[in-house]
């Protein structure tokens, strides 16, 4: 599998950023956030810990970074795979493919996302947390909007039942991105099957 390309400006051949946030994201999708000391990451890429503050101003900040670049990886995968097709069905299907067509880093990027979601709820003090928090908080929103919008397409052309378009979005993301709490390239259960089975149970749950 390759590795995710962080979605960061270009800031030169010297710069440090995808370095740290490529260690960031080993460090805290393995051992966890709370657990990861940020002396750790610092060492990992070679620099002093007090470089690690021209880039992020602590480690919660580089976290919400993680945490909306993988949003936003996850809504591009999205847009990309729905929009080949205008069955509603066939959009629903690939739609979940998508969400499992992804890399041993990305499950990192996934698996921090959701141990850390309630990070979003709260105001952050310090003004560029808050600025990648409320990126975030959007960019959740618009993944709901666009699954909303899939579900409504589809029940609007007589393909699914007609029910509650957000509730039934919401149901469906819910079970998607549960996987990345238990799953592990590592066990026995090869993502391909968890795939196959979440992709039948959602197509179930929305035209049954």
């Amino acid at each position: 599998m390759t590795r995710a390309r962080l979605e960061e400006p270009d800031e030169g051949p010297r710069s440090k950023r995808a370095a740290i946030l490529t260690a960031a994201i080993e460090y805290f999708g393995e051992a966890g956030y709370e657990a990861t000391k940020w002396s750790a990451i610092a060492g990992q890429v070679g620099i002093g810990q007090t470089a690690l503050y021209h880039y992020f101003e602590s480690k919660a900040h580089c976290l919400l970074t993680i945490m909306r670049l993988e949003l936003q990886r996850s809504r591009a995968r999205f847009v990309e795979a729905t929009g080949q097709t205008s069955d509603p069905t066939e959009a629903l299907r690939a739609a979940v493919r998508a969400a499992f067509a992804v890399s041993d880093h990305e499950i990192l990027q996934m698996r921090i996302l959701q141990n850390n979601i309630s990070l979003l709820a709260g105001t952050r003090t310090s003004k560029r947390e808050e600025t990648e928090r409320q990126a975030a908080r959007e960019l959740v929103q618009l993944i709901e909007r666009d699954w909303v919008r899939l579900l409504t397409q589809g029940m609007s052309r007589g393909e699914f039942p007609v029910r509650d378009a957000h509730t039934m979005a919401l149901a469906l993301l819910g079970m998607i991105v549960s996987v990345w709490r238990w799953y592990r390239p590592t066990g026995t259960t090869p993502l391909a099957e968890v795939s196959e089975l979440i992709e039948g149970c959602c197509v179930r749950m929305v035209t049954q």
